[in-house]
Formats: structure tokens, C-alpha cells, sequence
């Protein structure tokens, strides 16, 4: 059974920096892609931020320049480092990891930024 545990998240006012982690455990023979996924209320989940395992990584529009995720695969985590934080970044987080052609998904963890 593979598990994805979040942490990291928090309030924080306009401007400020959070950082994310994510952690997998369980049963795990390879991951591919790991990423991070946001939701605000009423709106649909987007992406924020994918890395292959070989480190190729790729950005929403709105996370570019503020945002840089990075992964440690001897210890299956990946992190979100998040500077220059908007209101409009207000949302849960969710980690995901794809292994073996199948998406697993974190419980979330919310940020919130005020102005």
C-alpha cells in the first residue's frame, strides 16, 4: 500500500515563503513523476509543479519565478518551495506521485495567505 504524507503548509501573509514536503511510503518500486496539485474552493484542481525522476520539472504559468520543486529519490520526497506568496495562492495542496502508471494521491494541506 502506498501512502503520501503532506506537510509544510501554514498561513502566511502576502509575500511570504512556505515550504511543502511530501513523503511516500509503502510498496514502492518506482516513481516516475511526482508533483503538486492545488484547489481553491469552487474551483477545479490544477497543477503546480512536476518533476521526473531524472529532474526535468515543469510549471504552471503562475507558479513560474515564484516556485521550485525538487525531489530527493533516495528518500521518495518531493518538496514545493513557495517565495513571493499571493492571496490567490490560497488553496489545498496535494501531492502526487505516479508509480507505475498509477496516480496516488496526498490528503492535502492548506495554505492560506492573506493580504
Amino acid at each position: 500500500q502506498v501512502q503520501l504524507v503532506e506537510s509544510g503548509g501554514g498561513s502566511v501573509q502576502a509575500g511570504g515563503s512556505l515550504r511543502l514536503s511530501c513523503a511516500v511510503s509503502g510498496s514502492i518500486f518506482y516513481i516516475n513523476v511526482m508533483g503538486w496539485y492545488r484547489q481553491a474552493p469552487g474551483k477545479q484542481r490544477e497543477l503546480v509543479a512536476t518533476a521526473t525522476r531524472g529532474g526535468t520539472t515543469n510549471y504552471a504559468d503562475s507558479a513560474k519565478g515564484r516556485f521550485t520543486i525538487s525531489r530527493d529519490n533516495a528518500k521518495n520526497t518531493v518538496y514545493l518551495q513557495m517565495n513571493s506568496l499571493k492571496p490567490e495562492d490560497t488553496a489545498v495542496y496535494y501531492c502526487d506521485a505516479v508509480i507505475v502508471g498509477y496516480n496516488y494521491w496526498g490528503q492535502g494541506t492548506q495554505v492560506t495567505v492573506s493580504s
